[in-house]
């Protein structure tokens, strides 16, 4: 494996050390991420997620992310967006159902490293949040980063298997919700298929760290998630 990929993987997963956990969980995600282009400068994005409690219990969280894009170059493109979240919280002292509000905007950058594609995106969220007890404005900062690795060899990629990484750290800029300037991170690994340029679809496991106020917990997620462009 190039020397590249190597030194990718190691940015990609290190994170997974990031601090002890004392709580786990198992649980499933499903998305579709759409991107629409309406012109050479404009575009819309949508993605829809549905997130499962542990041990898929029952449907925790709805999330639905609207927004239009600007494509200032081949390379960079902004974009402001509005998401709803719908969350449920289910025990046997405890059922409610909480929705989170956001405005967002971020910046995408794609970069070429060699034959490696890498797609990096910085979002800031304005975060509206229902509480039981009161509700709470809160503002928080997310990198992300990600490549495909074909397993053929063709240029471009149109058609076949890939390997896919990425990884997002989340940090709060303010009011820190769980005391923490760092929120969470989430390490993604999937292996897809793309069935021509405009669709994949994939299947992989993500690590998702998050730190609370009082410990932490790890996610062990299986997620489903199709990509779709036109």
């Amino acid at each position: 494996m190039p020397f590249k990929i190597c030194v990718l993987l190691i940015v990609l997963f290190c994170s997974l050390k990031v601090y002890s956990n004392q709580n786990s969980e198992f649980c499933g995600w499903g998305a579709v991420f759409h991107s629409q282009r309406l012109n050479e400068k404009l575009g819309l994005h949508l993605d829809v997620q549905a997130r499962s409690a542990d041990e898929f219990d029952y449907l925790k969280n709805i999330l639905v992310r609207p927004g239009v894009t600007y494509f200032i170059n081949k390379e960079m493109n902004v974009t402001l967006g509005y998401a709803w979240v719908n969350s449920k919280f289910k025990s046997d002292l405890l059922d409610v159902n909480l929705t989170e509000q956001r405005i967002w905007e971020q910046l995408i950058y794609l970069q070429k490293i060699g034959d490696v594609g890498l797609n990096h995106r910085l979002r800031f969220e304005q975060r509206f949040i229902e509480q039981v007890q009161g509700n709470v404005f809160s503002q928080r900062l997310r990198y992300f980063v990600r490549t495909l690795l074909p397993f053929s060899n063709q240029t471009p990629f149109t058609e076949g298997i890939f390997l896919g990484l990425q990884n997002e750290l989340f940090f709060n800029v303010q009011n820190k919700v769980n005391g923490s300037f760092f929120d969470q991170n989430r390490a993604y690994v999937s292996l897809g298929y793309r069935f021509k340029p405009s669709f994949d679809l994939e299947m992989g496991y993500m690590n998702q760290r998050i730190k609370q106020r009082t410990e932490g917990l790890t996610n062990n997620i299986l997620q489903l998630a199709a990509y779709t462009r036109f």
